[in-house]
């Protein structure tokens, strides 16, 4: 599938911007399925939202006759596989099928990640080594901890196809971004306006909460009416933004 190189500046714009704001851009675009349910945030890494594009890996519920221990002799294993083509600046995103009883990875799998120049690993499974994974300067999202093995329970198969992952559809290079709040993913045809039309979203809001914080009520202030957003223009003027 073919992929675009993302805009850095884009890139830059959504390290900035909340998941709650590019949840409110791709719903007035028509997508309302973009944020992945039952996982959080892991790790509090230092620089800003995690942003790249994805890079995915399928996987299907695990056979006792293909899923042994030895299955990781082979270097082309297709979990191993995936930790050593993510291309840097990009999200590996993990299709676990939302299951919770085995874990997708650990601490040796995620430090090469981090190691190889990943921007971040999203699962919709659990991690082993949550607590030592926890206190990496490196984004993770998941479904919390989890001690036994993958291949318990998964058979990895497919490398940067469409997937689903926390019921969202993911195709190779859709945009994730994640916060605090969760993870978002954006269709890459959309990352560009999407991405500028959020921070202008988000200028509005700082204005329309601090009259909010002065007392002003709701109607007519949120959301602005004319005589609102004439102020906010004067408010930008203002203060240069």
């Amino acid at each position: 599938m073919n992929t675009m190189e993302p805009d850095a500046n884009t890139i830059e714009l959504l390290r900035h911007v909340s998941t709650a704001t590019l949840c409110t851009q791709l719903y007035k675009r028509g997508f309302r399925n973009v944020y992945i349910q039952g996982v959080s945030r892991l790790t509090k890494p230092s620089g800003g939202n995690l942003v790249g594009p994805a890079y995915t890996m399928r996987s299907i519920p695990s056979r006792e006759d293909l899923d042994q221990i030895s299955a990781f002799d082979d270097p082309n294993h297709p979990q191993r596989k995936a930790i050593e083509s993510v291309p840097p600046g990009h999200v590996l995103v993990l299709d676990c099928r939302r299951e919770t009883r085995a874990a997708s990875g650990g601490q040796i799998l995620t430090t090469r990640l981090q190691v190889r120049g990943a921007a971040g690993l999203v699962s919709d499974g659990p991690v082993r080594d949550s607590g030592a994974i926890a206190k990496m300067d490196f984004p993770v999202y998941c479904a919390g901890g989890s001690a036994p093995l993958n291949l318990l329970l998964h058979h990895a198969i497919d490398l940067n196809v469409p997937i689903g992952c926390g019921g969202v559809a993911f195709y190779p290079g859709d945009m994730i971004v994640g916060d605090d709040e969760g993870v978002v993913v954006i269709p890459q045809h959309l990352v560009d306006e999407a991405a500028a039309d959020a921070i202008e979203q988000e200028k509005m809001e700082v204005f329309i909460l601090e009259r909010v914080q002065q007392g002003a009520a709701l109607p007519g202030t949120y959301p602005p009416n004319a005589e609102t957003r004439a102020a906010y223009e004067a408010w930008r003027k203002e203060h240069g933004v």
